[in-house]
């Protein structure tokens, strides 16, 4: 059953995505005999995103869709403040945001627990604050004594319960999500997707959600924005931006 819509009555924008261009640049590959005497290696660069802009209105949940390659988890490290864009803008009006990725924002020799205070300051939260949810989000992530072990002795699973409890419990005003409701066991699944219905239905919090569950994006969000190659093709309501993805995926 699709979460209700929060209304808000008057329109505060959270977040402003303006002209952005991303590329990324990497040397073609090529032998070792036929770099000898080369004085400059061919770059070859990859445009991922192309011009995109969009607004999210506070309270409101977006849902970002597209093919692998497309530009989605691109998008969110931007707004998240981990890639600087070539060209365009980014304002989050002075709101704090915090993104749930795998693979991102963990020091892998550092233990879970270690990983939760470091985590928490970079997000601007005080070491009192911290300790405050410190047992909230190791009972939440249950991943037993492994929360003394180092993060690079973790499953991709164990990764995810820490890495959502963590964003979850320590909230702010904007959460981005990278695919990490859809990873672990079919227990945290559940929990977690439950948990992420709580966080949205504060009507001041702003939730971007990227993944290929074209269920979570139909029944958590109240917008998806349509990402293919780079550039938005369409933006609007779940029931009718939808159905178009899936005619264009099955073509």
């Amino acid at each position: 059953m699709k979460t209700e819509s929060k209304n808000t009555k008057t329109k505060k924008i959270t977040v402003t995505v303006k002209d952005l261009y991303i590329s990324y640049r990497g040397l073609k590959k090529t032998s070792i005999r036929a770099s000898i005497g080369k004085l400059k290696s061919k770059v070859e660069v990859f445009e991922a995103l192309k011009g995109v802009s969009f607004e999210v209105e506070e309270g409101k949940i977006l849902g970002i869709i597209g093919k692998n390659g497309s530009g989605k988890s691109t998008m969110l490290r931007a707004i998240a403040g981990i890639f600087s864009p070539d060209k365009g803008t980014i304002d989050l009006h002075g709101n704090s945001v915090s993104l749930l990725s795998i693979g991102v924002g963990f020091n892998r020799k550092l233990t879970g627990k270690e990983n939760i205070y470091l985590s928490g300051m970079l997000l601007g939260f005080s070491e009192e604050q911290i300790k405050a949810k410190e047992k909230e989000i190791i009972d939440f992530a249950d991943i037993g004594d492994f929360i003394n072990r180092p993060v690079k002795t973790y499953s991709s699973g164990m990764y995810s319960k820490l890495a959502f409890a963590i964003t979850a419990i320590l909230e702010t005003d904007i959460m981005l999500i990278d695919e990490v409701l859809s990873v672990g066991d079919t227990r945290f699944k559940e929990k977690s997707y439950n948990k992420m219905k709580e966080l949205i239905s504060d009507t001041h919090r702003t939730v971007l959600i990227v993944s290929h569950s074209l269920d979570t994006i139909k029944n958590l969000c109240d917008e998806v924005l349509w990402l293919n190659d780079g550039e938005i093709i369409d933006i609007g309501k779940p029931e009718d931006i939808i159905p178009k993805y899936v005619e264009f995926m099955n073509k």
